[in-house]
Parts: C-alpha cells; sequence; structure tokens
C-alpha cells in the first residue's frame, strides 16, 4: 500500500491496545469505515514503550510501532485523567496510578486510590482526554490526530456500572449522571474518546478515502 493509496483495499486497521472495552468503543465508532479493528495482541505484537510524557507522543509511539510489526495501517490511543488539583496528574500515568500508593494495576483500584487522594478536597474538577493517532504506515509522515477532552467533577463514590476507568467517578454537570450512568451509545457519543474517535473518522473520510 502506497502512501497515497488512503484505505482502498484495507479491511483491518490494527488497534494498539489491548483493552477489550476500548476495542468495543472504537469498532462501534469507526463502523461507518466499514473496517475491523483487530487489537495487537491477536496479531502476537507486543505492547510498544510509552517513555514520553505527553498522551500525543505516546500515543504516536504506539501506532507507528504496532503499524511495523504487523504492516497494517495503526490506530493508537492514549488517555487519561488530568485533575486540576493535581496539577493535571496522573495523565499519562493513569494506567498505573494505582501502583503509586501500593494497590496492583486495575481500573478498581485506581479508582479507590483516586477517591481516597482526594478526600479531604473541595476541588474535584477534572478532564478525561483522549488522544488518537493513526498512520497509513509506519513511517506514513503525515499522521492523523485528534483529541477529545471532556471536563467534569470526581465524585465521593463510584456511581453507576456501566462503562469502565474512571466512569463511575466522572460526574458530567450537562447530564447530571457519570459516564457509568449513562446508556453505551449517548456514552460513546460524549466521551473523550468519542469526541476523539468523531474527529479521527472525519479526518479519515476527509484524507483517506
Amino acid at each position: 500500500m502506497t502512501i497515497n493509496s488512503g484505505l482502498q483495499g484495507v479491511s483491518r486497521i490494527v488497534l494498539a491496545s489491548n483493552n477489550a472495552g476500548k476495542l468495543a468503543e472504537l469498532q462501534a465508532l469507526f463502523a461507518p469505515l466499514n473496517i475491523s479493528l483487530v487489537t495487537q495482541a491477536s496479531l502476537n505484537i507486543p505492547e510498544a514503550d510509552e517513555p514520553h510524557r505527553t498522551f500525543i507522543e505516546n500515543a504516536l509511539a504506539k501506532a507507528r510501532h504496532a503499524s511495523r510489526t504487523s504492516g497494517l495501517p495503526a490506530l493508537a490511543d492514549d488517555a487519561g485523567l488530568c485533575v486540576d488539583a493535581f496539577g493535571g496528574l496522573p495523565g499519562v500515568d493513569t494506567a498505573f496510578y494505582a501502583t503509586q500508593f501500593g494497590y496492583p494495576k486495575g481500573d478498581e483500584h485506581n479508582v479507590r486510590a483516586l477517591l481516597e487522594q482526594m478526600q479531604t478536597l473541595t476541588h474535584r474538577k477534572a478532564a478525561l482526554v483522549s488522544t488518537l493517532v493513526a498512520l497509513r504506515r509506519f513511517d506514513d509522515p503525515e499522521p492523523l490526530v485528534a483529541v477529545g477532552r471532556v471536563q467534569g467533577e470526581i465524585t465521593r463514590e463510584p456511581i453507576g456500572s456501566n462503562g469502565f476507568g474512571f466512569d463511575p467517578v466522572m460526574f458530567l454537570p450537562a447530564f447530571g449522571k457519570t459516564f457509568a450512568q449513562l446508556p453505551t451509545d449517548v456514552k460513546n457519543a460524549h466521551s473523550h474518546r468519542g469526541l476523539a474517535a468523531a474527529r479521527m473518522l472525519q479526518l479519515m473520510q476527509q484524507q483517506w478515502t
């Protein structure tokens, strides 16, 4: 596939993630392309190093690694929680947030650690940020970049059972609910990843098809 061929003849894009929840969300959001997203694990691709301190640098590194190893176009997402009271942290370290406080890695532990660290704070504004990077090939000189950002407030306890990650504690004033209380289609349309995916879909349709 040449650099100018866009998505012609392409049936699969490798997703530089092994997160089942992320795959399901993005597969639904990219349905208009009629292209399957496949996880890098299903292609026996190991996870890439993420040494950078910004979402965009890590997403680009992951996309290049997955595309180089698979020979397919690649899509990578680097996302995280940015808490105002913590100066924007945990940011790129969100996935490993709980491990800083002696807990194992995992969504439930991350939520528990966050609520413990914010227990005495009244300023609870935070943002969930998603940065998507797409490459036609590993050395694509013009990667597509789309960012989605949703601001809300951290609740004092988990509310709702839908979604994953910090969804149960991210309260959205516009809805009066947490992400975990919203129906999946509503969440996908308004989440940080949903906003980034909508912008990425538009970019792909404009520049790759």
